[in-house]
């Protein structure tokens, strides 16, 4: 089994910066995509950005709403996933969920993904 854990949520203020880790443990699988999602109550989940590996090269993508804002990285293990977000609005504000899967799948799919971390909530106030 593998396991995602997100942490570095919280509460900021608009204009301010946060950055989300997601660790994973567990089952050695070696993962191709890696992404972030988001959710508000009652909206589904969102994608954010995601990272896809093929051989030694990788791609990055975003959502328009956080291009420029946000950036993913991740360790070179890829053991770590990392979510820096900067200039944060209201419209930020969710449950921000980490995602991982073997293979290379549609990155802003949520169903396309395998495993998902439990969730960490950010808060963005005006």
């Amino acid at each position: 089994q593998v396991h995602l854990v997100e942490s570095g949520g919280g509460l900021v203020e608009a204009g301010g910066s946060l950055r989300l880790s997601c660790a994973r443990s567990g089952r050695s699988d070696s993962f191709d995509t890696m992404g972030w999602f988001r959710q508000v109550p009652g909206k589904e989940r969102e994608f954010v950005s995601a990272i896809l590996w093929s051989g030694r090269s990788r791609s990055t993508y975003y959502a328009d709403s956080v291009k420029g804002r946000f950036t993913c990285s991740s360790d070179n293990a890829k053991n770590t996933l990392f979510l820096q977000m900067r200039s944060l609005k209201p419209d930020d504000t969710g449950a921000y969920y980490c995602a991982a899967s073997r293979g290379i799948v549609r990155a802003d799919n949520p169903d396309s993904y395998e495993y998902w971390g439990q969730g960490a909530q950010v808060i963005v106030s005006s």
